[in-house]
């Protein structure tokens, strides 16, 4: 089943983003690898591609894990949870109607 995984960074996150940005890519990409990742990427503080030293609100991941508890256990163990980036993390089935 799909599950939504909805981070929300503390305030001024973008230090501590950039300090592990490359092993949170990492898990994401393993998620891609193995074919269960329908979207991830974060949410600019600013209406901008490119926020600059604004930074970034949160993050979203929408992937393929076998059950609810297993991706929580995925989002508890994200880079970005243990280096304090983000301030909570919601995690909710998800049921995809379109695009096909």
């Amino acid at each position: 089943m799909l599950y939504v995984i909805n981070g929300t960074d503390v305030p001024d996150s973008l230090e501590k983003r950039m300090a592990v940005r490359s092993e949170h890519l990492k898990r994401i990409q393993a998620l891609q690898e193995a074919g269960r990742l329908i979207l991830a990427g974060p949410y600019p503080a600013i209406d901008s591609q490119d926020p600059g030293a604004a930074g970034f609100s949160g993050s979203l991941i929408v992937a393929e894990f076998e059950s609810l508890e297993a991706a929580q256990m995925w989002a508890n163990a994200d880079p970005y949870v243990h280096s304090g980036v983000y301030q909570n993390v919601t995690v909710k089935p998800f049921k995809k109607i379109l695009p096909p």
